[in-house]
């Protein structure tokens, strides 16, 4: 209990606080130890309409990266997607708003109280976890906290057997709901309890790849190899996992944009994901960039229409749409759909880079600021654990010469071309950074020279209408390297 005279205290603590930040209230007297905040002047008018917005607001929740307890370290990507899955389940229900899961995953080893995160973010809750998975068991432990007040609203641990990691997952998802004070609908219920596979083997497996796809998916061959095997073994243990089979088309189509596999990589993957599953976005978004490909735009664009159709939320789908119009030069239309992919649980450094490209090639110099310093801080965390990740450098590149910082971008370049100088896509990228903001031709070229006799068939038809090549398309030198790329594609076609 409060004495009278503390409680005065701490009333005249609150008065002298709201005169520091000039706050338009001020305190009544309603009995000797009660108190209200009165609006004045313009705030008074306002009240009863931000009262009226705090009562719509939905409720809201961040999922922060449930930490990985198992005795190896390599498990993470394990307790990742349980938690990239709890976020997913937690976003079909349509009256809570959930923090997408790369700002969410921006918050981990920060050391922050969990109501600092809930202001940061303005969600009402935060949801924190750990997992452990060792000899065929899984524990997991989460806890609902209240944002405002950092007091725990519910909490629970789980032992169970790996085999029940779907129906703990629902457990918790719909423990959740309830602890909100939320009303499940029937089919969000249904959405929620769809996971594609009742295997837990085949489902480590994708979320192992799904893993390598979100960490080093940028083009990097190696890690496209591995998703592709992962998928792979994991439609072997359960050949109607559609989600397995989507994203093994998204590796095997990704093979052959940046690395030359022949067209119809991937199709015969996204077409069994679809006969198993036809509503999954992410397969739609597949197919679209196939159809594109055979020149079928009309087609494409109906089948990303799908996509976003079926889940306006999906990253796969935005981001895809993004490059349709980009590679058709509709570029406004390209930078709403980039907008919204930045912010998804997917997106990586080509989205903000692609984004950069987009609002250079309309001459919007706040945009491309804006979106060099995004392009940057994803570059940088993604070459941040060591590993060699020519796209992810060449994206910095860009970004660097963009905000004016040439001999930084330089020195990458640098450092690129000694630890990778073999890699197609850092090395275009690097020419396109030349091109579009130093105006530098002749080390374009250079850097484009030695990529003609490896640039796919797909790469060759992108650089014909990349604007960040514009201003070097007039050059004879380009009409010559594309003729060199084309007349080695089709002789290559004949044989």
């Amino acid at each position: 209990m409060v004495g009278e005279d503390a409680l005065t205290r701490v009333i005249g603590r609150l008065r002298r606080m709201l005169d520091e930040v000039g706050a338009a209230v001020r305190l009544e007297t309603i009995t000797k130890v009660g108190y209200r905040l009165i609006p004045s002047g313009e705030a008074a008018a306002a009240a009863p309409v931000v009262a009226a917005a705090a009562a719509e607001r939905p409720p809201s929740i961040c999922v922060l990266p449930f930490i990985n307890m198992s005795d190896d370290p390599e498990q993470a990507y394990f307790s990742d997607g349980v938690c990239e899955d709890i976020i997913t389940d937690l976003s079909k229900v349509r009256s809570l708003f959930v923090v997408a899961r790369t700002t969410a995953f921006s918050f981990r080893d920060k050391g922050l109280e969990i109501p600092e995160v809930a202001r940061q973010l303005k969600v009402g809750h935060v949801l924190e976890g750990s997992v452990r998975k060792a000899d065929g068991r899984v524990r997991i432990t989460a806890q609902l906290i209240d944002g405002a007040t950092g007091g725990h609203v519910w909490a629970e641990r789980y032992d169970r057997d790996l085999k029940d990691i779907f129906a703990l997952q629902d457990e918790i998802s719909q423990a959740i709901v309830g602890a909100l004070k939320l009303k499940l609908l029937p089919e969000e219920k249904q959405a929620i309890e769809h996971r594609g596979t009742s295997d837990p083997e085949a489902y480590s497996l994708y979320l192992l790849a799904r893993r390598y796809f979100v960490s080093t998916r940028e083009g990097q061959k190696p890690g496209l190899e591995a998703i592709e095997r992962l998928c792979l073994r994991a439609t072997e243990i359960d050949p109607d996992y559609a989600q397995a089979w989507a994203l093994m088309a998204v590796a095997q189509t990704a093979m052959h944009l940046t690395h030359g596999r022949p067209r119809d990589s991937g199709l015969a993957s996204v077409e069994r994901a679809l006969a198993l599953d036809p509503d999954l976005a992410e397969a739609h978004a597949v197919k679209a960039r196939h159809l594109a490909q055979q020149g079928r735009l009309e087609a494409a664009d109906e089948e990303i229409a799908v996509a976003l159709g079926l889940d306006p939320d999906s990253w796969s789908a935005n981001s895809t749409a993004g490059m349709l119009n980009y590679e058709r030069r509709r570029f406004e239309t390209a930078i709403g759909y980039w907008e919204k992919a930045i912010t998804l649980s997917d997106s990586s450094c080509g989205d903000p880079g692609m984004l950069l490209s987009s609002y250079n090639a309309i001459g919007d110099a706040a945009g491309v600021q804006r979106a060099a310093k995004m392009a940057l801080a994803w570059a940088e965390a993604a070459m941040a654990g060591g590993i060699v990740n020519g796209s992810a450098m060449g994206c910095g590149v860009g970004s660097l010469m963009a905000m004016g910082q040439t001999a930084r971008a330089r020195e990458m370049i640098d450092r690129g071309l000694m630890i990778d100088p073999d890699n197609t896509l850092m090395r275009y990228n690097f020419a396109c950074g030349m091109s579009a903001y130093l105006k530098d031709a002749d080390t374009a070229f250079a850097l484009l020279g030695p990529v003609a006799e490896t640039l796919s068939a797909s790469m060759v038809a992108h650089a014909k209408l990349d604007p960040d090549l514009d201003p070097i398309r007039d050059d004879p030198r380009f009409a010559a390297l594309i003729a060199a790329a084309e007349t080695r594609l089709a002789q290559a076609a004949d044989r």
